[in-house]
This record gives structure tokens, sequence and C-alpha cells, in this order.
């Protein structure tokens, strides 16, 4: 594990969205870097592709969560 450095104007909006989220503020960091890396190395894919992708390789079935 290591520390990443970053401006207080972007760890307060970090702090922000990860109340929103429901997630930690390191969660939220995680989570913006690991969709940051996706979109940088699949530039093809929009937001929703890439989240729809992660959620088949985490193998998500939301007609389960969805009632169908």
């Amino acid at each position: 594990m290591g520390i990443v450095k970053i401006n207080d104007d972007l760890h307060e909006e970090v702090r922000k969205a990860s109340s929103v989220m429901v997630r930690s503020i390191n969660a939220q960091a995680e989570y913006w870097i690991k969709i940051g890396m996706l979109a940088e190395t699949n530039p093809s894919m929009s937001f929703s592709q890439i989240v729809s992708e992660q959620m088949k390789h985490a193998d998500v079935d939301i007609r389960r969560v969805m009632g169908d």
C-alpha cells in the first residue's frame, strides 16, 4: 500500500462524492482511478459500457436484482 498525494480541493471533492456514493474516501478515489484507467485504455467505450463490462466480469446478473 502506498500514499498518493492529491491537492486539497480534489480531496474535498472525493470526500463529498464518497458520502453520496456511500463509499469511504479511499474507496471513492480507488473507484475513480480504476474507471479512469479503464477509460484511457478503452477510449471507444462510454462510462456505461465500461461499468456494464465490469459487472459482467463480476458475474452480476442485473435481472435478478430487478426481479425479472
